[in-house]
């Protein structure tokens, strides 16, 4: 594939240097201009990329250089389909990476698919060092396509000026926007990051009011015009991925589990998965189901109302007694420990793994993790390398130890003492989050499970399967905004 697209990243000296605001309104913006935005986060945090998908309109989705091969970052950006934009978002310093070359950063990735970059700079208490900051910048990767400053936190309009003045005296480019300290913090922080899109009390009001700002002070035309100059790239076309019998697979989804990439649903639902979205907040028991996902989130922050859903946490407890397969990231974790300790008080959570988690002050597993399967368990062959991240403010105080697990780390924390990942039965549950452009045999190997699961199963009970369930209790299909195996048998899990 050829990707045309017009596109830009928003990239930043830092960390909360105004990437996301900027990104955020300039989405934002351009649809209410009548565009369509692709919107993209580098790396692979989950909370920025929803924020950017709810400002689009759009599937927020992930790039990342460390998870992903080239081949795969480029199914990643084919899917915007025919948006008229592709917006992607930074993470940390435009040169930060793994190492002092700056492997993985978002310039690295810039250059890969041929994007200009728009350089949002925090100018607080700052004059002419900004310029220094800029055109150092350029010099040290010409290769980078330095194409834009937007200048963020302004003072005054005499600071503004000076700033211009400077950046253009020292060769910089183009400042095509200036931004003032805003009044009102729309984007209000917490643990993890940002308060997550879905959990926002005032999410559009907060959209619409970041994006009016990026209206007033960012020179818009100028920015399109920035994208436009984006360089063809040519990537492989990606691998079609073949579909077996339909299965039916719940999605742990609500306030308290949010963290699912597009790319891993979608690859479920290519495999021939049905997704059905359960609400382990307010559904009292489990559909009729082959199989349940259960991604990361905030189990802490809603734990009161989680324990207190005694019939769902029952029905988790009965599938995985009889057999369901279940994949578990993080908070999935967390809720299928036997007890979540939270601000000293512990409370009952579905006891399918004999674990008591206690949440933390400060963050235990942060950044990317390199690990391989040594273990038996029924997702992963023995040998597999796998690549993915974790990002967790919690720890086991009690279950499991480390050496009952199933995955080696070389980089990452995880339950600690160098592993991760925890299988018992049909059950795999760990602390790595796994992206399925990186990870392509996770779905595969998900739905050949629930597959088996259910031909199993209906043999014993000699029955045939509905069709379809809904309403409250009995799950809904699996919405989200990019919506678009083999034969059954027994599954043997893999040995070492």
């Amino acid at each position: 594939m050829e990707l045309l697209t017009p596109r830009l990243v928003v990239g930043g000296l830092a960390g909360d240097s105004g990437k996301t605001l900027v990104a955020l309104g300039l989405s934002r913006a351009f649809v209410s201009r009548g565009l369509s935005v692709g919107p993209y986060k580098k790396g692979p945090d989950y909370i920025d990329a929803a924020w950017l998908g709810a400002a689009a309109g759009a599937a927020g989705r992930n790039l990342d250089t460390f998870l992903m091969e080239r081949s795969a970052i480029g199914s990643g950006l084919s899917r915007s389909g025919s948006a008229d934009l592709l917006m992607l978002e930074g993470n940390r310093g435009l040169f930060d990476g793994l190492d002092s070359e700056g492997s993985h950063s978002t310039a690295e990735l810039a250059k890969l698919i041929g994007a200009p970059v728009l350089l949002v700079l925090d100018v607080t208490k700052m004059t002419r060092t900004a310029a220094a900051l800029v055109v150092g910048c350029k010099a040290l990767d010409p290769q980078v396509p330095l194409a834009g400053v937007v200048l963020n936190r302004v003072g005054t309009a005499r600071q503004e000026g000076v700033l211009r003045e400077a950046i253009a005296a020292a060769g910089g480019p183009p400042v095509l926007g200036a931004i003032p300290r805003l009044e009102e913090e729309w984007l209000p922080g917490r643990h993890l990051g940002l308060v997550t899109a879905v959990e926002h009390p005032r999410r559009e009001e907060a959209l619409q009011a970041v994006a009016s700002a990026v209206d007033r002070h960012v020179d818009l035309e100028a920015v399109l015009d920035v994208a436009r100059s984006a360089t063809p790239v040519r990537f492989p076309d990606p691998d079609p991925i073949p579909a077996g019998a339909t299965v039916r697979i719940g999605v742990l989804r609500d306030e308290a589990l949010s963290f699912y990439y597009p790319e891993n649903l979608e690859a479920l639902q290519a495999c021939g998965a049905e997704l059905v979205t359960v609400s382990p907040l307010r559904d009292d028991h489990l559909p009729d189901l082959d199989g349940l996902y259960f991604g990361g989130g905030f189990p802490e922050t809603h734990v009161k109302r989680l324990a207190a859903n005694d019939s769902l946490r029952e029905s988790v407890r009965e599938a995985a007694t009889a057999g369901m397969p279940i994949y578990a990231e993080c908070g999935g974790l967390m809720y299928l420990a036997r007890e979540l300790v939270v601000d000293g008080v512990s409370h009952s959570m579905a006891g399918v793994l004999d674990l008591v988690v206690e949440q933390t002050a400060r963050p235990v597993g942060h950044g990317y993790v390199e690990a391989e399967v040594d273990g038996s368990n029924p997702f992963f062959e023995c040998s597999t390398r796998l690549r993915g991240h974790e990002f967790h403010y919690s720890r086991i105080l009690s279950g499991h130890d480390a050496s009952a697990s199933c995955l080696r780390l070389q980089r990452g924390h995880g339950i600690g003492g160098g592993r991760d990942g925890l299988a018992v039965g049909n059950v795999w549950a760990s602390y790595l989050h796994v992206h399925a452009l990186g990870t392509p045999s996770w779905a595969g190997t998900f739905t050949a499970l629930a597959r088996a699961w259910r031909t199993k199963r209906d043999r014993g009970k000699g029955r045939r399967r509905p069709t379809s369930l809904n309403g409250r209790g009995h799950g809904k299909p699996e919405e989200h905004e990019d919506t678009t195996g083999p034969e059954d048998h027994e599954f043997a899990p893999a040995r070492a």
